[in-house]
């Protein structure tokens, strides 16, 4: 008897199925659809999907649909009508903006209003996890167990796993050991894991902090460019040394390194984005055209760390108020926060005026 995946198992095996090009089943309310990636689609895979005669749709997200001039009839997403000469080549223009100056006139593009939209909200929910292009292929079918089977892909059923899907997986404590730092010999690094398998995340814990009282703490996502290329596009790098040095100076706290890269986008979407900002657009521009948010990061996790390392305030070092607000909705008290103002750069100089007049950035 082969051994059952459980739902963190599926919805993992989901992600990585997508980044590879494989389908996947969706299913919810007795409607059931077969789900591509846009990014990872091939012109075989096409048109194998073609052959099975089934109504299919391109869905996107609203930040793209705008750019598109297309109208998201389902708020948050968009459900496109795909032509009848459509091929592999469409799609991918209608999902990565990188030609869009180049080729403007896409459309116009026809959106479905009718009809329930839960399966096309999960596929793009299911593409952004995977850190690919928020678009995907959704091609109607009425035999999802039989299909599935038959091809031995993988089925999630929304009714079950909707909820699952749609919340950042809980963290275990995998390990922890002591670090010695440049900035304080009595360091500690501790390893989180999400149970669905996803990115680890990382606590360094320096000196003994009272859990009773407010510990100095530094929320920080991971960015390659910065952090460890020195980049001067941004000012994570000269953020990521400043919070060390602060911490190590006062001889306790906490910096957490989470595995959110480009506000939780991935590092291949980022560099999408830079592309887009060498075309003349900001940072935020650049991530709606592509059909993300502004930030697409989870800023609970670094909640849930803290509570798991037994700590319920924090003196948070940021410029970010967003942190603050999803900090105080998970529960954990801020007691103040520190600002963190370095790094400017004639480099990054015009991104850190639109994180302060788009995002809110107290710079």
């Amino acid at each position: 008897m082969p051994l059952s995946l459980n739902m963190p198992e599926k919805i993992a095996r989901a992600r990585a199925d997508l980044r590879m090009g494989v389908a996947v089943v969706l299913k919810k309310d007795g409607v059931a659809a077969l789900v591509l990636a846009a990014e990872t689609l091939t012109s075989a895979r096409l048109a194998d999907v073609r052959a099975m005669g089934r109504a299919a749709t391109l869905a996107i997200t609203a930040r793209r649909a705008e750019t598109l001039r297309a109208v998201a009839y389902d708020g948050d997403i968009a459900r496109l009508r795909l032509p009848d000469d459509v091929d592999v080549a469409w799609i991918c223009a209608i999902a990565d903006p990188s030609d869009d100056l180049n080729h403007p006139m896409k459309g116009p593009c026809q959106t479905l209003r009718d009809g329930a939209a839960d399966i096309h909200r999960a596929a793009i929910h299911l593409c952004k996890q995977a850190r690919l292009l928020p678009a995907a292929l959704v091609v109607s079918t009425e035999t999802a167990d039989d299909l599935a089977a038959r091809h031995g892909l993988n089925l999630l059923d929304l009714d079950e796993t909707g909820a699952l899907l749609m919340q950042s997986s809980p963290l275990r404590k995998i390990a922890a050991a002591r670090v010695p730092l440049e900035v304080a010999e009595a360091g500690r690094l501790h390893v989180f894991r999400p149970k669905d398998g996803g990115e680890e995340h990382y606590a360094v814990e320096i000196g003994r902090p009272d859990r009773t009282k407010p510990v100095l703490t530094r929320l920080h996502s991971a960015c390659f460019t910065g952090d460890l290329l020195g980049s001067l596009k941004c000012d994570c790098g000269p953020q990521l040394r400043a919070a060390l040095a602060q911490i190590g100076e006062r001889g306790e706290g906490v910096l957490l390194y989470l595995n959110q890269e480009g506000r939780g986008i991935g590092l291949a979407n980022k560099m999408r984005a830079y592309s887009l900002q060498d075309q003349g657009f900001d940072t935020v521009e650049a991530n709606h055209r592509l059909g993300f948010e502004d930030d697409e990061r989870d800023f609970r996790l670094g909640a849930e760390i803290l509570t798991h390392l037994g700590f319920c305030c924090v003196q948070l070092l940021t410029n970010n108020p967003a942190k603050i607000a999803r900090m105080q909705e998970a529960g954990l008290e801020v007691d103040r926060r520190v600002p963190l103002a370095v790094g400017k750069t004639a480099h990054n100089r015009a991104y850190l005026e639109t994180k302060a007049r788009k995002s809110g950035h107290l710079l």
